[in-house]
């Protein structure tokens, strides 16, 4: 990825989750994959990928991360989330990075997907250097059941409908939410601002970004990317998923004629 400005990345990656789900008293982003930690994986992409300036969001009772990150990326910003009242709360908990960043790009990352790729984190932002005020990341799956939709119109991106809320004929669409997004840094905290919490939940949530932009008259672009980048680990089950592609990638590094990426395995 270039540096040159006048584009320069911040990553904001959101680790403060719980992960009860996992049973445990280890913080979610703290499993392992690989022997590494899920954050790390994450980390370790976002610096394959040249990103400039880090951000690492995490939890008020979760002192490993903080310890991790201050030992595996001494130079991230932390901020901490003392309430967890969404993924758009989260981000703003990183204000001030946000503030100081005025130019250039944000990516939103997730400390609990180990194995998106440095090649994805230059595409969500080629695609904002390109003119997208925000992209975000979409994969298509054979079993979109659960899944929030991409909802797409001549390749712009006009909503993401989460499964829930979404008519019948919204069911059928395949092309999937990946949670991953990126955002022009000059429209950045302007759209966070205006995200309410009208919602079941009562949370603010960062894909209301989405229409928000629209209705801004913002560019709005989906990347597709493979499914397996934005699996996110929330329980045993998913950790050991994330284990066996980690393995396999592993073991297509070593065969001669492979081309694949592998950025997870970045020290």
């Amino acid at each position: 990825m270039s540096n040159s400005l006048p584009f320069p990345t911040l990553a904001v990656i959101l680790a403060a989750g719980q992960g009860t789900r996992m049973r445990s008293s280890l913080p979610k982003v703290m499993h392992q994959v690989g022997n590494r930690p899920l954050l790390g994986h994450v980390l370790a992409t976002a610096d394959a990928a040249g990103i400039e300036q880090l951000a690492v969001v995490v939890g008020p009772d979760t002192p490993a991360v903080a310890e991790y990150v201050r030992q595996a990326a001494p130079a991230a910003q932390q901020f901490i989330q003392q309430q967890r009242l969404g993924t758009a709360h989260a981000l703003l908990s990183a204000r001030p990075a946000l503030l100081k960043h005025e130019q250039g790009c944000v990516l939103v990352l997730f400390g609990d997907s180990p194995l998106i790729g440095a090649h994805t984190l230059e595409r969500l932002r080629q695609t904002l250097i390109d003119g997208a005020a925000v992209a975000v990341a979409g994969f298509t799956s054979a079993q979109p059941g659960p899944y929030g939709r991409l909802l797409t119109e001549g390749g712009r991106l006009l909503a993401i409908r989460e499964a829930k809320d979404a008519s019948a004929e919204e069911l059928q669409i395949n092309l999937c939410n990946g949670g991953v997004m990126g955002f022009r840094a000059d429209h950045c905290l302007w759209l966070l601002e205006r995200i309410g919490n009208s919602n079941a939940q009562g949370e603010f949530y960062l894909t209301d970004a989405v229409e928000l932009a629209n209705a801004a008259g913002l560019s709005v672009v989906a990347v597709e990317v493979a499914e397996e980048e934005i699996l996110g680990v929330n329980d045993r089950e998913q950790l050991d998923a994330a284990e066996q592609i980690f393995q396999r990638r592993l073991r297509q590094q070593t065969l001669p004629s492979s081309h694949s990426e592998a950025p997870a395995l970045n020290a």
